[in-house]
């Protein structure tokens, strides 16, 4: 696993679900309009495959 430094605000840890052919991560309803960045920290299942 690499380790990445980012400066911000707040984190919010979430699962990612599907939607369509992609997927997602819901935030705060207040974080809308800002700018995130997002780090996988760990592996993604197999079951969805």
């Amino acid at each position: 696993m690499d380790r990445y430094e980012v400066e911000g605000h707040e984190v919010h840890e979430a699962e990612v679900k599907p939607t369509g052919n992609g997927a997602h991560v819901l935030v705060p309803k207040r974080w809308r309009g800002a700018t995130v960045k997002v780090v996988r920290v760990t592996d993604p299942s197999d079951e969805d495959e």
